[in-house]
């Protein structure tokens, strides 16, 4: 991905001129909501971001049914929706099991996902940081010899609900371990939205003196309002890659406190007024969040899709 042109040495010089945005909403979204989702519904809302022109969709997760339940139907979404060509439509896999799940059900692009602090690692897939590491080889080996695209998570990466500040030399030594292992890209995540773009500086900073640009992406949650300037700050070091969920549907059911992702719709208005290409629709991404918010039942978090139904309420 190419770089603007700097400018005059503003501070919005060197941006780039694309970004790719991994929309999540329908595994990192729905994963927590309380509420039972049709596999008909979710189909259909996979299919709807399909169409706003999503180069990547976070479609599903093959983890355990008991332990993320509302994402038990995995292989039946991605039985069910219509594969739009250009796009990837990726899906968590936490063990060999679960791989070979996916490969039944027709995945071609895979993520893994593990965490910076070794309590949260415990407590969200009952292992150690080196045992999910370990766990995730043959995973990896089997991604490569079908030639799958793979990702890799890093959850934790800003701070901890258990274990506080997070040192920036312990999420780079998590990324490269996961690089060594063969993904592609590593995922960076706020995952109880504590970043500020200050930690952002530090964290992204430090990984891209040693990481390519090209193999990072970011991952805020908006719990405390930050999402945003943390992707700006991101993007001035040289990301490209930026994930979102549509509505700023989801949170993480092994993190108190933990708030919605941020909004794909929020993230594309800032994205068009700098003047980032993305090659989305924004207006069908809206009407994807619309769709899935009927169904759940509650209004989306996103601050534009909120904008929207105020300008058009009598």
């Amino acid at each position: 991905m190419s770089r603007q042109e700097p400018g005059p040495g503003g501070p919005l010089s060197g941006l780039p001129r694309r970004v790719r945005v991994v929309e999540v909403g329908p595994r990192d979204g729905l994963q927590n909501e309380p509420g039972r989702i049709a596999t008909a519904d979710k189909i259909a809302y996979v299919d709807l971001l399909s169409a706003a022109g999503f180069a990547m969709i976070e479609a599903t997760s093959f983890v355990s049914p008991r332990a993320v339940p509302q994402l038990a139907d995995a292989a039946e979404v991605m039985a069910g929706i219509a594969r739009r060509p250009g796009t990837q439509y990726l899906a968590l896999v936490p063990n060999l099991r679960g791989f070979e799940r996916a490969v039944a059900a027709g995945v071609r692009a895979v993520a893994v996902f593990t965490s910076a602090t070794e309590t949260f690692a415990r407590r969200n897939i009952n292992a150690t940081i080196a045992e999910s590491l370990e766990n995730f080889r043959p995973v990896l080996a089997g991604a490569r010899r079908e030639g799958f695209w793979a990702r890799g998570y890093i959850s934790m990466a800003f701070g901890c609900p258990f274990e506080g500040d997070v040192a920036p030399a312990a999420v780079l030594d998590v990324a490269q371990r996961l690089l060594d292992l063969g993904v592609d890209e590593v995922s960076v995540g706020d995952t109880i939205g504590v970043a500020t773009p200050r930690g952002v500086e530090e964290v992204a900073g430090l990984l891209l003196r040693h990481i390519p640009a090209e193999q990072l992406a970011v991952h805020f949650h908006d719990t405390r309002g930050t999402a945003l300037a943390n992707v700006l700050l991101a993007l001035q070091l040289g990301i490209q890659v930026v994930d979102a969920s549509s509505g700023g549907l989801g949170g993480c059911p092994f993190a108190p406190g933990a708030a919605g992702n941020l909004a794909t719709e929020d993230l594309l208005y800032l994205l068009r007024g700098l003047g980032i290409e993305t090659g989305l629709d924004l207006d069908k991404v809206v009407a994807a969040s619309r769709f899935i918010a009927e169904k759940l039942g509650h209004a989306p978090a996103s601050k534009y899709l909120q904008a929207c139904a105020a300008a058009t309420t009598p």
